[in-house]
């Protein structure tokens, strides 16, 4: 059920973005990248966890493993940057609106997506080179539902520093420095909103950001409690750690289109829209029938009469 509405709400949003031109701004040209990257992190996970309780279909080929590390780990830095991104369209929109077109140009916002996949891919391609040197023993059993890094990491049986190293490095490189920018933009922004005049404008320019906010919070607490959990709980059990990698992976995908769709008016008034008229036109097309049906067997009836 989570799988199947992360995939229809993130879809929903990728159609309603792209066929309604008053929807082309830089604030939803950043909530489409957010979509595409949850469809992609969805994918590259539920599918084999769906196998793993379905079909018992527990074996994965160590190719594939590595594929799906590269995969759900890249998307989830680009998740982090384009979180970064949409603080930084909030502050603009907020401490400097009248600029807000000028600055947040649609060249920039594709030099941020470029870059926010530059990064990712930089800081993720050498991971499965570093595992693939590794040698593994003969139980290699994975204690989670998709290939994490440092799951994978702990089946070595060599010296694996380097690799715990590096997975620190880049975790405190993504995760400190993006919450520490995107901080700093909502620090400027509370400064911004509390010198509004009334209260109704302050009110206004805060829930602008509370789906941002949500975004956020359903990314980074689950992202943290994992890893914390995973590196420090030694007496932790299993099936906590699982539970804490599953809900990391399925959360974001499948709140992110909900918060906006329920707190965006223009997206939610769109959907409303396109469910109206899609009613109308069933509507429609039930009655013709009926009506066609009713003409018919009138004119049985005026045959058998006859």
């Amino acid at each position: 059920m989570v799988y199947v509405t992360s995939v229809i709400g993130n879809f929903t949003l990728l159609f309603i973005i792209r066929t309604d031109r008053s929807l082309h701004e830089p604030m939803y040209f950043f909530l489409c990248m957010l979509s595409s990257i949850d469809l992609v992190l969805c994918n590259s996970t539920t599918p084999k966890m769906l196998g793993i309780l379905w079909l018992n279909s527990h074996e994965i080929y160590s190719e594939a493993c590595l594929t799906q590390m590269f995969f759900l780990h890249s998307f989830a830095i680009m998740e982090s940057a384009l979180l970064l991104a949409m603080a930084f369209d909030r502050y603009v929109a907020i401490c400097n609106p009248l600029r807000y077109t000028s600055i947040l140009t649609k060249c920039l916002i594709a030099h941020i997506g470029v870059l926010a996949f530059s990064r990712a891919v930089a800081l993720m391609l050498p991971l499965p080179f570093f595992i693939k040197r590794l040698p593994f023993c003969s139980a290699n059993v994975i204690h989670h539902s998709y290939c994490e890094h440092m799951a994978v990491v702990k089946l070595a049986c060599a010296d694996t520093t380097f690799n715990n190293i590096y997975g620190i490095v880049v975790a405190f490189f993504i995760g400190g420095l993006d919450m520490a920018f995107i901080i700093c933009s909502y620090v400027l922004i509370l400064r911004a909103v509390f010198q509004l005049a009334s209260t109704e404008a302050r009110t206004k320019a805060l829930g602008t950001c509370a789906s941002h906010i949500c975004a956020i919070l359903s990314f980074y607490v689950p992202a943290i409690l994992s890893s914390v959990v995973h590196r420090f709980g030694t007496n932790v059990p299993n099936h906590i750690h699982i539970l804490l990698a599953n809900v990391y992976m399925m959360l974001p995908p499948l709140i992110n289109p909900i918060v906006y769709g329920v707190k965006t008016k223009q997206i939610r008034t769109r959907v409303k829209s396109f469910f109206s008229l899609h009613f109308i036109i069933s509507t429609n097309i039930s009655s013709d029938a009926a009506k066609a049906d009713s003409v018919q067997q009138s004119h049985r009836n005026g045959r058998q009469h006859r």
